[in-house]
């Protein structure tokens, strides 16, 4: 087993093709299949699932995968370091999941402070719903990756960041009959019980707030939720709402992804209080590389900035208890 044969092994299982793996390498693909085959014949195991669709690792190949990716790491470190000399600084490529709602509000400001701070760095950004980010960690392919979870196991390390709450989108179907307008600054709230058969739009049921939403409303309404459509893109679940089509339910940062001057009524939604974690996750079994390190500290130092300087708005600092809702109105005989 030698690095061309790891370098090749681990470029077929992230594009998912011979074909494709073949041309980034400059190789013949027939070339690339008898290195694969010897490689297989060497660990006595099959390792990769070939079909008409593409090429998928068995579960030998995951885990030849986690481990490939983290010697190659290592190599390319050890050779950015080895240039730079006395130069110093954290050099190397690190690989980081963000949520889309996240990521509309630290891709930018992290890529900024990486380039500035550490310039040896490669940042790749990994964009796309939680479910999936959790999938690309578990296989190796993540660094760190931030997750909507508070809770460690044995192989992922988590440190919580802050809690984030969640608001329902979109004008509710009673504000039109009663003369109301749904607050655009997220100061309103919404009990949960309010949205009982109300449209929605909301992530397919293998996401966590889809998981989540639907647990509130078995507590507060005693029915699942009104899912005309399960969308697993942030630009559709902004769309419907913004075209009146239904509601949708998101934390407060997926509003950094509508275009700029337009804005979108939200209420925070309460009674129950529907928040969730957010944690800087990696693995636990992985190297600690000094790149990602430098990386998770700006992370961190982010998420504190944003936090003071009150730029991320429906968050709170973890352990921190929801804000109270405002007191409903008390009728003219003094009832509830």
């Amino acid at each position: 087993m030698d690095i061309r044969q790891l370098r090749a092994f681990v470029t077929i299982v992230d594009l998912g093709s011979l074909t494709r793996a073949a041309a980034q390498l400059h190789v013949a693909q027939p070339a690339l299949s008898q290195r694969m085959t010897r490689l297989e014949a060497e660990l006595d195991t099959a390792l990769l699932l070939r079909s008409p669709q593409g090429v998928q690792p068995t579960e030998a190949g995951k885990a030849l995968y986690r481990h490939a990716r983290t010697v190659l790491r290592q190599i390319e470190e050890a050779r950015q370091e080895v240039r730079r000399g006395a130069a110093g600084g954290a050099t190397g490529t690190v690989a980081v999941g963000l949520p889309t709602t996240v990521a509309a509000m630290l891709a930018a400001p992290l890529l900024r402070r990486v380039r500035a701070e550490h310039p040896g760095i490669r940042l790749q950004v990994f964009e796309s719903m939680s479910g999936y980010l959790e999938e690309l960690l578990a296989n190796g392919r993540l660094d760190l990756a931030v997750l909507y979870r508070d809770l460690e196991t044995p192989s992922v390390a988590v440190e919580p960041l802050l809690r984030e709450e969640l608001f329902v989108m979109g004008a509710l179907p009673g504000d039109a009959r009663a003369g109301r307008r749904a607050r655009a600054d997220g100061r309103a709230t919404c009990p949960v019980r309010a949205l009982a058969g109300v449209p929605l739009v909301l992530p397919s049921g293998a996401q966590g707030l889809r998981r989540l939403v639907d647990r509130a409303f078995a507590r507060a309404v005693a029915e699942p939720p009104t899912v005309v459509a399960d969308l697993d893109s942030l630009p559709l679940l902004l769309a419907a709402a913004l075209d009146g089509l239904a509601c949708t339910i998101l934390p407060w940062s997926a509003l950094a992804a509508l275009p700029p001057g337009v804005t979108l009524a939200h209420r925070r939604l309460t009674e129950p209080d529907l928040d969730r974690p957010v944690s800087l996750c990696r693995l636990a079994t992985a190297p600690r590389t000094a790149a990602a390190a430098a990386v998770r500290d700006i992370l961190l130092a982010l998420t504190r900035d944003g936090l003071a300087d009150g730029t991320w708005h429906g968050v709170r600092p973890t352990g921190t208890p929801a804000p109270a809702p405002p007191p409903r109105p008390r009728t003219r005989g003094g009832g509830p």
